[in-house]
């Protein structure tokens, strides 16, 4: 299993940045340039990275001012979860941090490792900029 993260300290209260992460809908802010074809509701979101292929997420499981877990909605060429930890910290701050945890084999990983830290790194960053504005 290949593990890729980043977390950003927010600073705003636990409660605030896991509500924002628990809606689906909010997370095409997240994104990066690439994605487009955004669809999404509450429990679930579908996109397009360019040149690459159409994808869709759902919500696995939301613990309240913890954790959001996502999967692949649809059939997906290697299992993956992504998941948002959400951490209090003094100050009414929060540590947030994306988790991707794939099962890619030794091709796969040469070739995803980069483009996924890119993502997660970008995400985790874009929700700093998105919470802080």
């Amino acid at each position: 299993m290949t593990t890729i993260q980043n977390q950003i300290t927010i600073d705003k209260p636990v409660a605030e940045v896991y509500a924002f992460l628990a809606d689906c809908n909010n997370h095409e802010q997240l994104m990066p340039e690439m994605v487009y074809n955004w669809s999404s509701t509450r429990d679930e979101a579908q996109f397009t990275i360019q040149n690459m292929t159409r994808l869709a997420i759902r919500v696995d499981s939301r613990k309240a001012d913890d954790e959001v877990v996502f999967v692949p909605a649809e059939k997906a060429p290697f299992a993956v979860t992504l998941r948002w930890l959400v951490t209090p910290m003094a100050d009414n701050r929060t540590l947030a941090k994306l988790v991707i945890e794939a099962d890619l084999n030794m091709m796969m990983k040469m070739v995803a490792t980069k483009p996924l830290q890119k993502l997660v790194d970008e995400q985790v960053g874009n929700l700093k900029n998105v919470l802080s504005a």
